[in-house]
């Protein structure tokens, strides 16, 4: 099977290598890691943060669409991964082209959110939509065809803490890109000051270090759920950090700054009034610091005021709510059209 594949994040592209054991004789075009295969692009050269970055690589974004309808032409089927902004126009493009085609949309957009009206246009040019939400199908025609698959941080985590023990670190996840960096790295330091613990800063593979400036008063970890089981407290960048945190039960505070013309324009559209995952499907699980509420008192009287009993407890109802893992399911549905 010849499968063009859609996954512009590297979050999307972990995903994907979770689900491809479990396909077998399968032939990747189009966008993904090039540990994956041979992508059309880079995805160094796609990296972008908001709704301004993403003016700027416009020109580069509409001639890879216009390379990926074409590139459609050879594949028995599409697999569009999260990142909207760049796979509902594509969708719209192949379906306009290739009517036939079979278009498969995993890790949705968070339509529920903010704008609301994308929801008609999945309706209308993706074929099937697999959810890694339980709710997201309310939101949905009754007769649409979306099924949730579960969740893949259930297959990418390996260990859950089972009851409370106080370590002596502590976790700092400023983000994955540079933006993210550059407006939290500050603010963790002077939190991470005034913390008598040691701690764990995250840094993904893809950053340099020299990003995150002067470093010595942590320890320097690639692997973020290591660094979240062996924690008490973990200072998170909001992202889907946020939600393995909660899922492996270390007590957290989700954080973020982005650029006031972003957050003015996100803040327009959405539905909803919590940001981190956890809240949205349990309530509140964590706290959330967002723009100037990020700061070090805050952060520290959070932390102060941890309740892990509490948490652990939100925890093991998380993971009894998204229930299971959902790579070996995408791939039933590719392999059979069905789970």
């Amino acid at each position: 099977m010849k499968l063009l594949v859609s996954a512009l994040e590297r979050s999307a592209n972990l995903h994907l290598s979770y689900l491809l054991p479990h396909l077998e004789k399968v032939e990747l075009l189009g966008i993904f890691d090039n540990k994956l295969g041979r992508p059309l692009i880079d995805l160094q050269a796609l990296s972008v943060m908001g709704f301004v970055d993403v003016f700027k690589k416009l020109p580069l974004f509409l001639r890879l669409k216009k390379e990926m309808v074409n590139l459609a032409k050879e594949a028995d089927k599409i697999l569009l991964i999260d990142s909207s902004g760049f796979n509902l126009p594509l969708a719209k493009e192949i379906k306009k082209r290739y009517p036939s085609k079979e278009i498969i949309y995993y890790i949705l957009p968070q339509a529920w959110a903010w704008r609301r009206g994308r929801i008609k246009l999945i309706e209308k040019v993706v074929d099937k939509a697999l959810s890694i939400l339980p709710f997201e199908r309310k939101f949905y025609s009754p007769s649409y065809n979306i099924t949730y698959v579960g969740h893949p941080l259930l297959d990418e985590i390996k260990k859950f803490k089972d009851e409370v023990k106080e370590t002596p670190y502590i976790t700092f996840m400023p983000g994955s890109r540079r933006a993210e960096v550059k407006a939290l790295m500050p603010i963790f330091k002077e939190v991470r000051k005034r913390i008598d613990k040691k701690a764990f800063l995250v840094v993904p593979s893809h950053l340099d270090l020299s990003l995150y400036g002067d470093v010595k008063d942590f320890e320097i970890v690639q692997d973020a759920h290591k660094a979240l089981l062996n924690s008490s407290f973990a200072f998170i960048c909001s992202g889907t950090a946020t939600l393995e945190a909660s899922l492996i039960g270390t007590p957290l505070a989700l954080c973020y700054k982005a650029k006031p013309l972003d957050y003015f324009i996100a803040k327009r559209f959405a539905h909803i009034q919590k940001v981190g995952l956890a809240n949205i499907m349990l309530g509140d699980v964590h706290p959330e610091f967002l723009q100037d509420k990020v700061t070090p008192k805050n952060l520290l009287k959070a932390y102060k005021e941890r309740d892990p009993h509490s948490f652990l407890k939100n925890s093991k109802r998380l993971r009894k709510y998204l229930k299971f893992g959902s790579s070996k399911n995408v791939a039933r549905v590719l392999v059979n059209g069905k789970l």
